[in-house]
This record gives C-alpha cells, sequence and structure tokens, in this order.
C-alpha cells in the first residue's frame, strides 16, 4: 500500500464499492492485498482506494481460484501484468493457457485414480498385491500393514 496525499480520484473506488461490484467481501479484498495479489492506496483519512483495474484482475483470481489453481500459482502468473493496469484479453489468454496445462494434468490424473478406484474399495491397507493406485506390486509389504502412501502426494 502507499500514501497519497489527497482524496480518491475519480478512477478510484472504495473498499467496499470493490467489494459490491466484484462479489468478494471486504476481508477478502484485505487478504488478496496481504498475499500481494492487489494493491490499494490510501486517502490522508487512511481509506483504501483501488484503481477500477482491480475489478478484472480479482474476477482472475475468483476463476483461477475455483478451477483450483493455488494463489502461490496466480501471484506468480499475475506478477508481469502491472497493479496499475487492467489486465487485457491477451493477458487473460496468456494466463489461461499456463493454467489449462495444469488443469488437463490433474484431470488426466482424477480419471486414472476414478477408473481405478473400484478395485481399490475394500482393501483396507492399500498394500495388497492387486492395488495399482498406490503400491502396484505390493512393493510396500515388507514395512507391514497400513495405508502407508495415503497422505503422500
Amino acid at each position: 500500500m502507499k500514501k497519497i496525499d489527497g482524496g480518491s480520484s475519480p478512477g478510484e473506488l472504495g473498499v467496499g464499492e470493490v467489494a459490491k461490484r466484484s462479489g468478494v467481501t471486504v476481508s477478502t479484498l484485505h487478504f488478496y492485498e496481504s498475499k500481494g495479489l492487489i494493491r490499494s492506496s490510501r486517502t490522508r483519512g487512511n481509506q483504501r482506494r483501488y484503481p477500477r483495474g482491480v475489478l478484472r484482475r480479482v474476477a482472475i483470481i475468483r476463476v483461477a481460484q475455483r478451477a483450483g489453481i493455488s494463489l502461490a500459482t496466480i501471484l506468480q502468473t499475475l506478477a508481469p501484468i502491472p497493479q496499475d493496469r487492467t489486465p487485457s484479453l491477451n493477458d487473460w489468454r496468456k494466463l489461461s493457457t499456463g493454467w489449462r496445462k495444469e488443469l488437463d494434468s490433474r484431470i488426466r490424473n482424477l480419471v486414472q485414480l476414478r477408473d481405478r478406484l473400484d478395485d481399490c474399495i475394500g482393501c483396507g491397507c492399500l498394500s495388497i498385491t492387486a492395488c495399482p493406485l498406490r503400491n502396484p506390486s505390493d512393493k510396500l509389504a515388507q514395512q507391514g500393514a497400513g495405508p502407508r502412501l495415503l497422505d503422500q502426494t
């Protein structure tokens, strides 16, 4: 956040207006700001003011989150876009192209998991020979019974 001397300019929005127009809570905006995803300036009265372009930036963040993209990845991919510029259609294409590859990979993994899940139901320990998901060829049998790999991804 940077301090500004005067009041807000016509192109700026208060935190309540951004929350209302973007469909997120004020606390979400504060959180995004604390993570560096968006930026505000301050008036003499210490009120936050956001450039109008923040609305599109928040929309991009929300769409990415809904798709399961982590905030760290969102921050990394938004970094080249200056905070004082409204993200363009070209910016969106670059962002979404990169995210599409990640989502396609996750979808493939989930389909594979779904298709093999029936073989796993009921085994309990996931270390029997027939478990193709986490322990093909029962490699973990020497370590004893139990779900050895469930918490590792």
